[in-house]
């Protein structure tokens, strides 16, 4: 046995069902051990491409996504997916090749300092330099790379090291289970002593309360309390949104509807969210709310976000515990039921809204439509992520994704790949951009010869929107950000996958009916209109106090029974 096929048994060892990956010369003998294995190898085309999808499949499994490179230009192009996982807490391990031991301390073909690089944006990156590292190296990187918070991790398998005999002696090593602490109960006691006394509390769920499992937890809390919930972009459906409690997404780039909810708090209830997910200024400007932070792991803090209580344990269980020593506030005052009321006018308006090219809102409320509650979408980054986290409802965590502690551009289609391997049960549609599509639109034939079944749908508009969209709210004009497109039909069409044009608003829904039901790849392009851009923001400006404005009286929704 040599260090490749131990490496091969290491990582049947950890459970990795699928690598993600484009062999090169060095890493051959690798790639030749996995076929000894249960282990799929998906081909992809690019680099870049193989980490999205380990870093998507990480997310939705919480099991470390795996991608494997060759050295030099290879690895270099997993750089960004790692980053991208690492950024977003998504477990994921990669591994290249790198040149031998006999010449990677000087300068020669293709040599470049790989732990060097990728050191900044993992939890942990070395070498591997002996067969008798190796159980325990793998070992240690699926530990850190699936333990609170969840990354990235990086090894490098030097080319002769990777053909050096391995001793019969060695094996992969035992995995065990991770043990969650429970909270201190003096510091749900003390949390529940600044609750009590709170006037307008509100309660902010992250990506943590969505890695988690905290879904019941919160919406029990929620209620049993009648506290208002907002959540992050990577929190979305942690808490409903169909909820009467539910306050709607947080990050948007200016003061929107919920922010409100946070203006008028003098107590945040932090639920599992991370600094990275956006600054805490956005909600406590003046640093003068208290903050209450459950999360697995002890805040980190700044000075927006000076934690009154740190409750560090398993989230569920803290939920209950505080729960349990709190009273029940009277219930959702007049701003925060206008703060409902005007997300969901603004999708209603957008949902009967027949002009082309298509508003925004029309396009998030057709997709809304046309997936399922356990459904996946995946969302690009650029302005139809600012549309999408605003405005789609999300009813489960991580069933609306996006890149947001790096907001990377071009993930969404190879991170569908990820996402419908992991739960191939369920429909996945990936949506961007014209800009983000093409950047890795080639991995449409790797769906199709490895026969994953996804929906892509273009928002076009023949330019980079999001930063048109700011230039003109900076500068008054914008420049450099207009380009060109294929026809995207016979794009699509070329690689064997279906594709539609959509010419007129009703046509949209249906179509996306259409393609979710077929067992291929399909690719619709819907032209979009995004001048709805600049009148957001102007809107979101002016308004100086929701709780002014007049809602339906239907929007007073009672509790449900769950």
């Amino acid at each position: 046995m040599n260090v490749s096929q131990l490496l091969a048994q290491c990582l049947e060892n950890e459970k990795v069902a699928y690598i993600f990956g484009l062999p090169g010369e060095e890493i051959i003998p690798l790639v030749d051990a996995l076929n000894d294995t249960s282990i799929r190898f998906i081909l992809v085309r690019s680099e870049e491409a193989a980490a999205f999808m380990a870093d998507m499949y990480g997310r939705i499994t919480g099991k470390a996504g795996f991608c494997l490179a060759t050295l030099g230009p290879g690895a270099i192009n997993l750089l960004l997916g790692v980053a991208d996982a690492h950024t977003d807490s998504a477990p994921l391990v990669a591994l290249s090749a790198q040149v031998g031991l006999g010449r990677i301390y000087k300068e020669t073909h293709q040599v470049v300092d790989l732990v060097s690089m990728f050191k900044p944006v993992t939890k942990w990156a070395d070498t591997l330099l002996t067969p008798g590292a190796v159980p325990e190296m793998l070992r240690h990187a699926f530990n850190l790379a699936q333990s609170e918070r969840p990354g990235a991790v990086y090894l490098a398998l030097p080319q002769d090291v990777a053909s050096m005999p391995a001793a019969p002696s060695l094996r992969p090593l035992r995995v065990h289970p991770v043990h969650v602490a429970a909270p201190d109960p003096e510091q749900i006691a003390r949390a529940a002593a600044v609750l009590n006394a709170a006037q307008t509390p509100i309660i902010l769920a992250g990506h943590g309360a969505a890695r988690h499992q905290a879904q019941a937890a919160l919406i029990h809390f929620a209620e049993k309390l009648r506290m208002p919930v907002a959540t992050t972009f990577h929190g979305k459906g942690v808490f409903p949104d169909d909820h009467p409690y539910a306050l709607g997404t947080m990050g948007f780039m200016v003061h929107d509807y919920v922010n409100f909810g946070f203006d008028q708090a003098d107590v945040i209830v932090s639920v599992g969210y991370e600094l990275q997910e956006f600054a805490p200024a956005r909600i406590n400007p003046q640093a003068d709310k208290k903050i209450i932070h459950l999360h697995r792991t002890a805040a980190v803090v700044d000075a927006f976000y000076n934690v009154t209580v740190d409750v560090a344990g398993d989230i569920p269980a803290a939920l209950d515990a505080l729960a349990a020593q709190v009273s029940p506030r009277p219930g959702l005052v007049a701003a925060e039921q206008k703060i409902r009321c005007l997300l969901r006018e603004e999708l209603e308006q957008g949902r009967h809204d027949a002009s082309y090219p298509l508003k925004p809102q029309r396009l998030v409320a057709d997709t809304r439509a046309a997936l399922g509650r356990e459904d996946f979408v995946l969302v690009d980054s650029g302005a139809v992520k600012m549309w999408m986290a605003r405005l789609y409802p999300t009813y489960r965590p991580n069933t609306c994704l996006v890149s947001n502690g790096l907001s990377t551009m071009g993930f969404a289609v190879p991170g569908a790949l990820g996402v419908k391997l992991a739960r191939p049960q369920q429909k996945v549609l990936a949506v961007t951009g014209d800009g983000g599509f093409l950047m890795n639109s080639g991995e449409i034939e790797t769906a199709l010869r490895e026969k994953i079944s996804f929906v892509i749908l273009i928002w076009v508009d023949g330019s980079y929107g999001l930063i048109k969209w700011k230039m003109k709210m900076q500068l008054g004009r914008f420049s450099h950000v207009d380009f060109g497109n294929p026809d995207f039909v016979q794009y699509a069409e070329s690689f064997g996958a279906q594709g539609y044009f959509i010419r007129e608003a009703a046509e949209l829904l249906p179509t996306l009916h259409q393609a979710l039901s077929q067992d291929t790849v399909s690719v619709i392009a819907c032209p979009v209109e995004y001048s709805e851009n600049t009148k957001l923001t102007e809107k979101l400006e002016h308004l100086a106090d929701p709780s002014k404005i007049k809602c339906p009286d239907n929007d007073k929704m009672s509790v449900p029974e769950r």
